[in-house]
């Protein structure tokens, strides 16, 4: 792979380099929790200060609670950058080797691995200006000579993608001499140059330290975004696609249990293009289309284009499988679901978080134009309804509706600490921070949580054990393993139904969702399932049983959820 990258002579030559690195690590990787995935797989998204106590550290903290309330329920952590970090709550690295001070040490984040599969950020798109690297960069030291991307004369930047409204281009003295740097996210976060094999070989080492500290999960983070060629939109290249293969085949070779998972927030086709195929790069991508397509269906109580699309998800093997989630650490991005939802729906999801107390970050086009990128709001408050009032408990069986779909959905489902734990939206740190992100990123005091979690009338309290009822029962399942096999079933618009079948057995479950506030009298051609069979059927959620046959006739109630089994 190095010599499509380089070329066969400097291939060849950086191919010797990277022996070295790859002998380092040998022998010396921990044994994983587990291999691939199965229905006990469902990963929590925390930022490492996420859970705070006075004097402890914060990672120490996270880990206890996480132990206390989750053990069983979900089998992974993926933590957000917990290393020395300058700005962007994390992604702009100061130091890849180490856990900054204020949260903690290693051995916190290897205690958490003794219970949970751990998720480490892979930030190599970009480093901070602070970072060592950029440092002897800016001092000219030989060793970070071409680090950076350096800009000369007036190149053809005109079909550059780009994910902010921020300059390109950022002015640094390098070497006593003004030279402009490639800076896609912003002025302190400067992109490293790929084009000098030494930086793939730097990053390549701190990949495999990551496994040898417990990563069974690497997320490239920005990854789309990695080799810049002017003259093209620098964006999903073919160059990034063979740093993934390769980094792919390191991993396999000296860590094989520790999983990929790209994140690249961009239309549907490319994002998936990512699984290679299906055994070369990622062995799991993000599945972005999925929040603003269920945000939409429960919105609007139509599920007609969410069932659309779903009944086209294809996978190129049983080898990878979808990363699914609602809600992140980031917004809710709107290119994923560009040619999917039409424009008009996309300006009326803007419109009704603009209204709810959200706000909408945007992007600049090749053309000069501007248009939403992201939606910046916590999900509950996304799914808020502004045309009507809808009770409290009406508010929280919508949420967990919305939930049921994501974890009834093919694939290893991400729960966002702030859903898990009924988060509101935290407009105040807007105000802090001036950045649009902040909304959904409010750290939290143990003591508070918990004493919130144990008032059962609390919105967090019914909205967690909500989570955690659908999340016992799905680890109960086998047909819920990302191996099972999903069809959507042609429902009423107000209905979105699934069928999660268990290739070679008779085992299935009948996944189906009102996303609407209305009652919905349905009736569901089974004939093709194996539920068929079964005289009557009976609810995994509510115990409910009803009666069976070819065509299952039922009422739901609003935002009910069921999951029928023979």
């Amino acid at each position: 792979m190095l010599r499509e990258i380089y070329g066969p002579e400097t291939g060849e030559s950086v191919t010797q380099d990277l022996w070295p690195i790859l002998d380092k690590y040998r022998g010396k990787i921990p044994s994983p929790r587990a291999t691939g995935w199965s229905e006990l797989d469902a990963i929590l998204i925390a930022y490492p200060d996420q859970v705070q106590e006075a004097g402890r550290p914060p990672l120490a903290s996270l880990g206890e609670f996480c132990e206390a309330h989750l053990k069983g329920l979900l089998s992974g952590i993926h933590i957000l950058p917990f290393y020395p970090w300058s700005s962007d709550d994390g992604f702009s690295v100061i130091d890849y080797w180490a856990v900054a001070p204020q949260y903690g040490e290693w051995g916190d984040i290897r205690r958490a691995g003794e219970h949970f599969r751990l998720m480490f950020d892979a930030v190599i798109n970009h480093a901070s200006a602070e970072n060592p690297w950029f440092q002897g960069f800016l001092r000219g030291e030989p060793a970070f000579r071409d680090h950076f991307i350096e800009v000369h004369g007036h190149p053809d930047l005109s079909q550059v993608v780009r994910p902010r409204t921020l300059p390109l281009l950022t002015e640094f003295k390098v070497d006593h001499r003004s030279r402009r740097l490639w800076t896609t996210f912003s002025t302190d976060q400067i992109d490293l140059n790929y084009h000098n094999p030494r930086v793939l070989l730097r990053l390549l080492d701190v990949l495999l330290f990551y496994a040898s500290q417990g990563a069974e999960f690497i997320r490239l983070d920005a990854i789309a975004y990695l080799w810049k060629e002017p003259g093209t939109s620098c964006i999903n290249l073919l160059q990034t696609h063979w740093i993934v293969q390769l980094v792919r085949a390191v991993l396999d070779e000296i860590a094989p249990h520790v999983m990929l998972i790209t994140e690249t927030n961009v239309p549907n086709l490319e994002n998936l293009s990512y699984f290679g195929d299906g055994s070369n790069e990622a062995q799991l991508v993000y599945n972005f289309p999925l929040p603003p397509l269920v945000l939409h269906a429960v919105q609007t109580g139509n599920a007609s284009l969410l069932s659309k699309w779903a009944a086209t998800l294809r996978l190129p093997s049983d080898r990878v499988t979808f990363l699914n989630f609602l809600a992140s650490h980031d917004g809710i991005g709107l290119n994923p679901v560009r040619g999917i939802l039409p424009e008009g729906e996309i300006e009326r999801l803007t419109q009704r978080v603009e209204a709810g107390g959200g706000f909408i970050s945007r992007k600049t086009n090749p053309d000069g134009t501007e248009s939403p990128y992201e939606l910046n709001v916590n999900y509950f408050d996304a799914l808020d309804d502004t045309d009507f009032q809808v009770e409290q408990a009406a508010k929280v069986d919508r949420f967990v509706t919305a939930h049921a779909i994501l974890l009834a959905f093919t694939g290893v489902p991400a729960i966002y600490f702030h859903s898990l734990f009924g988060s509101r939206g935290w407009p105040e740190g807007v105000r802090q921070t001036q950045k649009y992100r902040s909304i959904n990123r409010q750290k939290l005091q143990r003591s508070d949580l918990e004493d919130e979690l144990a008032d059962e009338g609390s919105l967090r309290s019914r909205i967690f054990r909500g989570l955690c009822r659908l999340l016992a029962i799905r680890t109960e399942n086998p047909c819920f393993s990302p191996r099972a096999v999903q069809r959507v079933l042609e429902s009423p618009s107000g209905v979105f139904a699934l069928v999660r079948e268990l290739p070679g057995t008779r085992q299935s479950v009948l996944c189906i969702h009102n996303v609407s506030y209305h009652k919905e009298e349905i009736k569901l051609d089974i004939s093709n399932t194996g539920l068929v069979t079964s005289p009557e059927l009976h609810d995994l959620i509510t115990g409910r049983q009803m009666t069976g046959g070819e065509i299952l006739a039922l009422t739901m109630a609003p935002y009910e959820s069921l999951w029928l089994t023979g």
